[in-house]
This record gives structure tokens, sequence and C-alpha cells, in this order.
């Protein structure tokens, strides 16, 4: 269970983060949300898909880890092994949360840096201090804040990718198996790709107006993020 609360210098004036990543402070996840901006890096080492919701029809990308919940196949006794970590995993255990106040006899929404304290990230001991000792914040702490700045700012160009996405009928459900070596297999469902006929069949028009907004490139960098689903298998091989 999650326990988010506003973070302040007082009450978690003591608080470190362990920033390494391990099962053991909860980075056993098969996927996690990634963000447009990240594609050019997310495509070096992860398989990119979505996954829609049934009933809000939201959608979002995922980075893909692993093949079965609790499977994260980049982790490993050294920790994380690629160079590239998605920004929804840096950012752990904060999170952005919204903070209403009445400033000269009006309700103003702030954004502001909430804390998850079930995280088993967080220590007394160990890590990676919040706040200094005289309770100004830590060089740390002023780098999750940009992280989480950088997630908000993107809604907007996030929004618009999906709902492109959607516009153009670009999204397709798929069932993917992988065979191991050992014989076993492996099957990657309940995800929507880029529909690479759909694409192919978009007008030249619809082509260069995806170009001039940046999306083309994106959609290109997904589907070439489908090469590595072998690098999943092969290290999924290793441990098999």
């Amino acid at each position: 269970m999650a326990k988010h609360v506003l973070l302040n210098n007082v009450d978690h004036k003591e608080l470190k983060i362990i920033t390494d990543k391990s099962a053991v402070y909860g980075d056993n996840k098969m996927s996690c949300v990634i963000y447009p901006f990240e594609f050019k890096h997310v495509q070096a080492y992860y398989p990119i898909f979505f996954h829609v919701d049934n009933q809000t029809k939201n959608m979002s990308a995922l980075a893909i880890f692993g093949f079965e919940q609790g499977e994260n196949l980049f982790l490993t006794a050294q920790g994380w092994d690629a160079h590239y970590i998605p920004l929804m995993i840096e950012r752990e255990p904060f999170l952005i949360g919204q903070q209403s106040t009445m400033e000269a006899g009006e309700e103003v929404t702030k954004s502001v840096i909430h804390i998850d304290l079930d995280s088993p990230k967080i220590s007394d001991k160990q890590g990676q201090a919040i706040f200094l000792p005289h309770g100004g914040n830590s060089q740390y702490l002023a780098k999750v804040s940009a992280v989480l700045k950088t997630i908000q700012d993107s809604q907007l160009a996030t929004d618009l990718f999906n709902k492109t996405l959607v516009e153009l009928d670009l999204l397709e459900p798929f069932n993917l198996d992988i065979a191991l070596k050992d014989g076993s297999n492996n099957r990657l469902s309940g995800y929507h790709t880029i529909n690479e006929e759909t694409l192919s069949r978009l007008s030249g028009q619809v082509l260069e107006d995806l170009n001039k907004q940046g999306l083309l490139s994106l959609i290109y960098m997904v589907i070439a993020s489908h090469e590595n689903v072998r690098i999943l298998a092969a290290k999924k091989d290793k441990i098999s």
C-alpha cells in the first residue's frame, strides 16, 4: 500500500533515499510509464508498447522490462543493466501532487512534491539525504524536482501524441509469443502497438503534418524499439 504525503523539511528532515536499483528496493517491475520526450533514449534498450484502459480509453506508453509481473530482466547483482533508466523509475519514491491555498482571497492550486512513505527506498540510515542539516533542499532533491517538472511539463506534448495515434487509428492490439532455448514459451499480451500497415497507407500530407509536429520520428522510434524484444528473450534465456 502506498502512503503519499506532502514532503516537508520538518517531518522528513532525517529521511534518506536509497538510489541503488534492486528488487529489494521495489525495482522488480515488468514495465513503467514513459513519455514521448524519452523515446529516443528508451528505444535504445527497451521495447515500447502501449496500454489502453478498457473503460476510460486513456493510453500510456510503456517501457517493457520483462515477460511477467514482478520480472525486471535488467536488474543484476550490480544494479540496472542499461545506460538509460526511465524517469518514472528515477523519480521514485517522489511524485507530483496538488495543493490548494488562499492567496488574496482566491483559491490557488500549486504543484508540490509528495513522497511515498511506504517505499522500500526510504531509509534513515543510508542513501541520499533529502534535506540539508539546516533544512534546505539537497542537490539530490533539486535533481528529483527537475525530473518531476520535466514530466509535468511534457503533458501537453504527450496528450497530442496519444490523441494523434487514436485519431489516425494507428494502434492495434497484439499477442507476442517468445520461445526460449529451454523450450518454455513467454507471451506478451494485453498491449497495443503501431499498425504499420495503417501507417503505410497515410497520405503524403498527413505524413508531412506528422513530421512537422515532430510526431513521425516518435512513431518510428516505437517501431524500432520492438527489436529489443530479442534482448529481453536473450536475458531470459540466461536465467532460465
